[in-house]
């Protein structure tokens, strides 16, 4: 029994001290969450004011974006509104001022009108005045001269006509006269107008051009093992190469300008090259003549930009460009176009003709002369052929004939191109005539040699006294090229001036390539 009563004693006394235990660690765990929980609800805090502060900048930007684009809106708005205000202050500026003009032209054609109704009324007075005079003077001849009425009037007639013809005739002259000195007063004026708006680059051409070399060693390797490489950059380039004792230069000669300017240019890339050689100097060439015919199309292009035309085909665009290397008279070609193009369109505007157009009619007015070397014929048939074929406006094509008087101009711009025309070529030092009758002789002896078959080159070297004929020798034998030299030398005596003998060099030469593999 008392063991019992021990034993639930110490269950008892067991269950309190586990319930105080358990009680102690359920407190310490509650503490533990309380604590977290308090953590995480300051967490949860610090979340939510984060969260609260960008979506208070959130709404702060896009406040300011909406007030920004408003602003902007309103300003923009603001604009339009001044510009239209403006508009309509002009447009009401306008508009009084044709009112007033209208009310003027109004009261001006009311006036005349009472002075006509005046002069109407005065001439009907003079006429019965004269009809009464003239009654008058009838009876006086009729009694005095014995004369019938009918003849006294004829009489009287023939008399006042006389005089009437005397004092219209004088009227005529007078205002004829002053119809003249008018016309030259504003002609003058408009041509002062005209070359004192305008400055163009004066350029005179000349027959030779100057290579630079660093040293004079580089001339022997210009020249070559016995002339070869100098031979063969004058047979390929068809220009004379001088090489002189000048320090440091070499000089090309040849009267067309195209050719002396692809010269210059192989030569002063063989220089900087350094290797001179046969095979090099025609690849060479082949390459510079490629080069050249893209910058004569983005010259024209620039040409035609600068002065503001459109809708050129690009075959003329680029014989544009090519008459940099053409020259009349020593006066460069495009430069000399230019200056027209300008001075025309100045002209036409100051007579109230179309200035765009002018200027069209100007430029275009030589172009015949980028293909004289080509084609037969005289600069003003071939430009108006090509103009014709590219379907140019009439007026440029009455232009180019009337500038040198194959035709009437027929409107004030190619009036205005025929003025501008005669201004350009005609002013002191613009030409030199000696020069241009040197360059036809040369460009004859061309032409002699290039119209006989079977002959592919002919170049005018040593200032015109030698021609250098290149035939292709599949058509030319060697007996044949000696009958040619003898034909193309008959040819110029019969019809080329010139002074001494002209040297006929006929050359032949035959290739024969094979490859090694």
């Amino acid at each position: 029994m008392i063991e019992i009563l021990v034993a639930l004693i110490a269950v008892f006394i067991g269950a309190g001290i586990g319930y105080v235990v358990a009680k102690k660690i359920n407190d310490a765990n509650f503490n533990i969450f309380l604590e977290q929980a308090k953590a995480k609800a300051k967490a949860i805090e610090y979340e939510a004011e984060l969260v609260l502060k960008d979506a208070k900048n959130s709404v702060a930007e896009a406040e300011f974006s909406a007030k920004k684009k408003f602003d902007e809106k309103l300003q923009k708005l603001q604009k339009e509104h001044s510009s239209k205000i403006e508009d309509l202050n002009k447009k009401e500026q306008f508009l009084n001022h044709q009112e007033k003009l209208h009310e003027e032209s109004k009261n001006k054609l009311i006036k005349e009108k009472q002075d006509m109704k005046a002069l109407i009324e005065e001439n009907e007075n003079l006429k019965h005045k004269y009809t009464q005079k003239l009654n008058d003077v009838l009876k006086i001849l009729e009694h005095s001269a014995g004369l019938t009425q009918e003849e006294a009037k004829t009489i009287i007639l023939q008399k006042t006509e006389e005089k009437s013809r005397d004092e219209i005739a004088h009227i005529v002259r007078k205002y004829e006269e002053e119809a003249r000195n008018e016309a030259k007063r504003k002609a003058n004026f408009i041509l002062a107008q005209a070359t004192s708006r305008f400055a163009g680059e004066f350029a005179a051409e000349r027959l030779i051009n100057v290579v630079n070399i660093k040293n004079d060693e580089l001339k022997g390797r210009i020249i070559g093992k016995e002339g070869r490489n100098v031979k063969t950059l004058e047979m390929v380039l068809g220009v004379d190469i001088i090489i002189d004792d000048t320090p440091g230069a070499i000089i090309v000669s040849c009267f067309n300008l195209y050719r002396r300017a692809i010269a210059t240019k192989v030569i002063e890339l063989l220089v900087e090259d350094g290797r001179i050689q046969p095979a090099r100097i025609e690849e060479i060439h082949e390459k510079v003549c490629k080069d050249f015919e893209d910058n004569i199309l983005e010259e024209g292009q620039t040409i035609v930009m600068d002065l503001g035309l459109n809708q050129i085909h690009p075959e003329i665009v680029k014989l544009i460009g090519k008459l940099r290397y053409r020259a009349s008279y020593g006066q460069n070609a495009l430069a000399h176009s230019l200056e027209v193009a300008h001075l025309a369109g100045i002209i036409a505007a100051e007579c109230g003709g179309d200035e765009k157009l002018a200027r069209r009619a100007g430029i275009l007015h030589d172009i015949g002369k980028a293909l004289t070397h080509e084609f037969e014929g005289s600069h003003v048939d071939l430009g108006a052929e090509l103009c014709k074929r590219y379907k140019e406006h009439p007026v440029v094509i009455n232009a180019i004939y009337a500038h040198h008087g194959h035709e009437d101009a027929t409107s004030i711009e190619s009036a205005a191109v025929c003025t501008a025309d005669t201004l350009s070529a005609a002013r002191p030092g613009a030409r030199r005539e000696v020069l241009e009758a040197f360059l036809k002789r040369v460009s004859e002896l061309e032409d002699i040699a290039k119209s006989k078959e079977g002959v592919k080159k002919a170049y005018a070297i040593n200032a015109g006294r030698e021609i250098r004929v290149i035939v292709n020798a599949k058509l030319i034998n060697d007996d044949e090229s000696i009958l040619l030299a003898k034909e193309i030398a008959e040819e110029i005596q019969e019809k080329v001036q010139y002074p001494g003998e002209i040297k006929v060099n006929v050359i032949r030469e035959i290739r024969a390539i094979d490859f090694a593999r």
